[in-house]
């Protein structure tokens, strides 16, 4: 027992070293295909200097971003400390190249060439040769709750040091590069500030992600970080006609068609600059769009579509411009919404009882302070309705037993009220649950039918999905900790790369799995052809590399891949040469 124990550091020192590689070769495979590297890198300066380019630093951001660790960019190098960094970014590489101080400066780069820019030139480029462009375009937006201090104003970086291996040298290097010099020009960023939170946080500054994806991968095309009191109702706009200029640029022959929510839907915007296609939902501000909304529904002519919806169809020149209306009528969101009003209109009544309650035991000294109370609370009532009556309160002016032949004078006024429900109110309100109206300038009804304008609009949560993803706990940030408006806004383009990254792998994996007619288990052991890429990835957590070093082979350095099972590999093969060889599939490497 104790020669085995002294031979594990003899061991260690030969060269026996351990690293993980889960699923991070998946991602760095879809990396390698889609060239993210080599594109960014074509356009981005390489400083010599560095060990690692911008490239190479994106993908590392991305790795950190899908390891589902909640590590923040500052605690990168840790992250990958652990981790086969030669398989999966480059052979020339070592984890300890990928610092805090070199990704601060891909940030950085990112900025200088501009964020947008950069990601529609990469991401409309893997669009367009892998073939996933399609003629349908969703945009939103959504909002990033900061916490903390930010510099709105910043100037030019300072120069570039030289790398150094110690965290300290890097932290101080950062530091400095944040104390901004005075006197230089400002640079056109985002605006750490407060406006309308999506997340629920108007306490918190923010800032605001504009996000175009495209197709039945949901490939993001466009991103567009904006200040935190940017308005939907003018960005949306911008981020159309950010992409309609860039199709031109590039001579692409395309039309897109523009799906997105009701704050596309302006009079001075949208149905004056009609140049492009659209569908939209309309605003329930608009009298018109109210109307419709609250019609009787046994007035309306209905066409039964598919999964409980029914349509109408209407002709507006809303605004000057004619135009297609379509009212829908979802089942499954009526009994929703109508259970939630049936369950608000309950808690209101009893609220409201308990305060007529405490009102009708006040004793008022005249008839209009009664009335006055009363009348407040009756102004408040959307959906209730009081039914009220004034009554006089008579009794003896004195104390203690009252004189013979004494008589009752008037002390003062009580309410008595009763709760009752504003019938035609509800009826109009229930009528206007589970509908909404689409409108679109596609006037072709042959062309473009109902129900294809339904599908193309319930199609919007694959953008809103989109930012579920963003905003996941598990993904790289769900806080943004940077301190500098010009960082924040690289790193939102490498949030959204990373975004394109899982969509596009896991689109691909389906594909492949359709196209060869198979399946896999869920995690109920189901056999299905639509695992989402999360769980693709939990299926291969465990695998790892072992090293062997000369002093153990005496041949040189061998590598070994463990754990890989029969469902691991099928999954590996899946995604195709680039995967297999990072997993030493494809060449003679042993697999324990």
């Amino acid at each position: 027992m104790a020669s085995q124990k002294r031979s594990l550091p003899n061991n260690l020192e030969a060269g026996l070293t351990t690293a993980n590689l889960d699923h991070h070769g998946l991602v760095a495979a879809i990396c390698k295909d889609l060239k993210i590297a080599q594109r960014i890198d074509k356009r981005l300066p390489v400083n010599l200097n560095r060990k690692v380019s911008p490239g190479q630093g994106t993908v590392a951001m991305i790795l950190n971003g899908l390891g589902y660790t909640n590590r923040t960019l500052y605690m990168s190098h840790h992250f990958f400390s652990s981790k086969s960094i030669e398989r999966l970014i480059s052979p020339s590489l070592k984890a300890e190249d990928i610092t805090n101080y070199t990704l601060a400066h891909t940030l950085d780069d990112i900025s200088a060439y501009g964020s947008s820019k950069l990601f529609m030139e990469v991401a409309m480029e893997i669009a367009i040769e892998n073939d996933l462009l399609g003629l349908v375009n969703h945009l939103d937006t959504t909002s990033f709750s900061l916490e903390g201090s930010y510099k709105n104003q910043e100037q030019q970086p300072g120069q570039e040091e030289q790398e150094g291996p110690k965290v300290e040298k890097e932290q101080e290097a950062l530091k400095e590069e944040e104390e901004q010099e005075e006197g230089e020009e400002p640079r056109q960023v985002i605006s750490v500030t407060h406006g309308y939170s999506k997340d629920h946080r108007p306490d918190l500054k923010q800032v605001i992600l504009s996000l175009v994806v495209n197709g039945p991968s949901a490939i993001p095309i466009c991103m567009e970080p904006l200040s935190g009191n940017s308005s939907d109702k003018t960005s949306l706009h911008q981020s159309i006609n950010q992409v309609e200029r860039f199709k031109k640029q590039i001579e692409l022959d395309k039309t897109f068609k523009w799906v997105a929510d009701s704050a596309l839907y302006t009079r001075d915007k949208l149905l004056k600059e009609n140049s492009y296609t659209w569908l939209t939902r309309i605003p329930e501000t608009i009298k018109e769009a109210r109307e419709l909304l609250e019609k009787d529904g046994e007035c309306i002519t209905w066409q039964s579509q598919e999964k409980g919806y029914k349509t109408s169809s209407y002709t507006s020149h809303y605004g000057g411009i004619e135009q297609r209306w379509m009212l829908v009528y979802s089942s499954q969101s009526y009994e929703r919404e109508k259970e939630r009003l049936d369950n608000k209109l309950k808690k209101d009544k009893k609220q409201l009882e308990q305060k007529l309650w405490h009102v009708s035991k006040q004793v008022f000294g005249c008839s209009k302070d009664g009335e006055k109370a009363i009348k407040e609370l009756i102004k408040k009532q959307e959906l209730l309705e009081i039914n009220y009556e004034i009554e006089v309160v008579k009794g003896y002016l004195q104390r203690g037993k009252p004189k013979q032949g004494e008589e009752t004078e008037i002390k003062g006024y009580q309410i008595k009220a009763t709760v009752g429900e504003k019938k035609e109110a509800i009826s109009k309100l229930l009528n206007r649950k589970g509908r909404f109206i689409l409108a679109t300038n596609d006037l072709n009804k042959e062309g473009y039918t109902d129900q294809a304008m339904l599908e193309e609009y319930k199609d919007q949560q694959k953008v809103e999905g989109g930012f579920r993803f963003l905003k996941d706990p598990w993904f790289m940030v769900d806080s943004i900790y940077l301190k500098l408006p010009s960082r924040i806004e690289s790193l939102m383009m490498v949030m959204t790369l990373t975004l394109l990254v899982y969509n596009v792998g896991q689109y691909r994996i389906r594909q492949e799995l359709e196209k060869r007619q198979e399946s896999m288990p869920n995690q109920l052991g189901k056999e299905i052809q639509n695992p989402t890429l999360r769980w693709i990835f939990q299926i291969m957590e465990g695998i790892g590399v072992i090293y062997l070093g000369e002093g153990l082979t005496g041949s040189g350095k061998q590598s070994y891949i463990s754990n890989i099972n029969p469902l691991r590999a099928r999954i590996i093969r899946l995604c195709g040469s680039e995967a297999e060889r990072i997993y030493g599939l494809s060449v003679k490497e042993k697999v324990a």
